[in-house]
């Protein structure tokens, strides 16, 4: 698309249409937060023929490109980016103007636990919609391990908990997604060589460290804890400094970050899946039906 393009589009009386269309604005935004045309078109309804239509609607209207697509995922232009924040702001204006006239009932306390990095990336987004929603529910975050949050949950310190697992559960959970755990490193980088094998993990109760560990040890391989952090994030920061390698789910695999190639012969490791569990209370299963809604359609 020529960047030079008219910047408005005429209507159908040949009057230049100043307005963004809501609906597309909400559709541009799933695209944005699930990474997938497939996924955003889940999420807000709409096929996902239907969904393009919008964002070339979009696009034409604002003379830009907004969006590229490869085989993996989409990924935004500059412009993207600058109207991801304004298309936020007036899909969060419209949900907030009409839980104001259609507001929800539901009020109290919700505890959530869940481990630092669902903390972070996840339930802030879920914890906005929650408040669109279901404004007069007061929420408390406690962030920890995925062993923790189960903890806390099972001694009746929480209400409701999210939280990684490589294996079955002990409680009573809801499976939400799974993804393939992989070993990543470093594009170009020489950890991988040393022997023992140098690895960055999270805190103890990670599943994903008991993971690695348990694959390593049960095909005897020597490694050693030389980068811990208790999210993943910190874990990214070691592997981009050619410190570690690490198990990681195969969504964090980027233009620097690589799956270690199979010669190196590390073990599979299977995969992550996400839970819920919540204690049957109404402000816990009202965060419980946002999540398997929302959650499932960005995964």
């Amino acid at each position: 698309m020529n960047e030079k393009t008219s910047t408005y589009q005429a209507d159908d009386q040949g009057t230049v249409t100043r307005t963004l269309n809501l609906d597309a604005a909400r559709t541009f935004v799933a695209i944005c937060e699930t990474g997938s045309f497939r996924r955003a078109a889940a999420r807000v309804h709409r096929s996902p023929s239907a969904v393009s239509l919008q964002v070339g609607k979009l696009e034409d209207q604002l003379g830009v490109r907004l969006l590229y697509r490869d085989a993996r995922r989409v990924h935004l232009t500059y412009h993207g980016e600058v109207l991801l924040g304004f298309a936020r702001r007036l899909v969060g204006i419209s949900d907030e103007a009409m839980a104001a006239f259609h507001g929800s009932s539901l009020s109290g306390g919700l505890r959530i636990a869940a481990p630092h990095d669902l903390g972070v990336s996840l339930v802030p987004r879920l914890l906005q919609r929650l408040a669109e929603i279901h404004p007069n529910i007061r929420v408390d975050v406690r962030l920890d391990s995925s062993e923790t949050s189960q903890r806390l949950f099972m001694e009746g310190n929480a209400n409701l908990a999210l939280f990684n697992e490589a294996n079955m559960p002990q409680l009573q959970a809801l499976d939400l997604f799974s993804e393939e755990l992989i070993w990543l490193m470093y594009d170009g980088g020489r950890a991988v060589e040393q022997d023992p094998l140098p690895l960055a993990v999270a805190e103890i109760g990670c599943a994903w460290r008991d993971a690695a560990l348990s694959a390593l040890e049960k095909v005897g391989r020597s490694y050693r804890v030389a980068y811990s952090s208790d999210t993943s994030m910190g874990q990214v920061a070691s592997l981009r400094a050619d410190l570690a390698v690490a198990a990681l789910p195969r969504s964090l695999v980027d233009h620097d970050l690589v799956e270690v190639p199979e010669h190196w012969g590390l073990p599979s490791l299977g995969l992550t899946h996400v839970y819920l569990a919540d204690d049957g209370s109404d402000t816990a299963r009202a965060f419980a039906a946002l999540i398997a809604r929302d959650l499932r359609s960005m995964m």
